[in-house]
């Protein structure tokens, strides 16, 4: 059984980690919805999780 360590460890940060997440779907084009998204493809949830990542490496070098 796989346990679930994808928790927010600060919680006041959900929703801001929720509305970062809708920007970088609507920014690859998938159709990302409030509640279950199971429907989508791994595809789909990669490349918003790669978009993520990538804006989160841009911010990190622009404030170097």
């Amino acid at each position: 059984m796989a346990s679930r360590n994808n928790r927010v460890l600060v919680p006041q940060a959900k929703a801001g980690l929720d509305r970062f997440k809708m920007e970088a779907a609507r920014e690859v084009g998938v159709n990302l919805k409030e509640g279950y998204n199971g429907d989508l493809t791994s595809r789909e949830n990669g490349s918003v999780g790669g978009q993520m990542v990538k804006k989160m490496v841009e911010a990190y070098e622009k404030n170097l």
